[in-house]
């Protein structure tokens, strides 16, 4: 059986999008189901492709236990939503952009990741890049909610 596969999307993919995946990563690894589920990141745009993540966020997410400096930047491309059955856009121009790129036929999932909390929607994880350290740990902490809600979601309704 093919894995459950998601992908963060974010504008450059060297802030929000490899936190989610370095996030959502861990706790799928910690469930135990890294067998069932697989995570990826991706930007929209291509100013940083093989990049690592910026070090605001990869110092934010070592504190709190998850690794990134592995990850490497890369931009979305049509193939994506053939491979992905989750496509998770940080914010609306995300979404948007994803959206104007869906080619005819895709059955997956296209959506807002904070749609996976109980938050007023439509509720985005804003860009932390041109901002302190304290922008990171929002971020981390959006993030980290987020990710336990859709984890939650994918069991009740992949998983059953």
């Amino acid at each position: 059986m093919k894995p459950t596969s998601i992908l963060f999307v974010c504008l450059g993919n060297i802030c929000r999008s490899p936190t989610a995946h370095g996030v959502f990563e861990s706790l799928v690894e910690t469930q135990g189901l890294a067998n069932v589920i697989s995570v990826d990141s991706a930007g929209t745009g291509d100013w940083h492709i093989g990049s690592p993540p910026d070090n605001r966020a990869t110092d934010a997410a070592l504190v709190r236990g998850y690794k990134l400096a592995h990850l490497r930047a890369r931009q979305i491309a049509v193939h994506d939503f053939v491979e992905f059955d989750h496509i998770l856009a940080m914010d609306l121009a995300n979404l948007s952009h994803l959206e104007r790129m869906v080619p005819a036929g895709f059955f997956g999932h296209l959506g807002l990741f904070l749609d996976h909390t109980d938050w007023p929607k439509p509720a985005q994880v804003p860009d932390p890049y041109g901002g302190g350290a304290d922008g990171f740990e929002q971020v981390l902490t959006l993030i980290e909610n987020a990710s336990a809600g859709l984890l939650d979601y994918l069991k009740a309704t992949t998983f059953t």
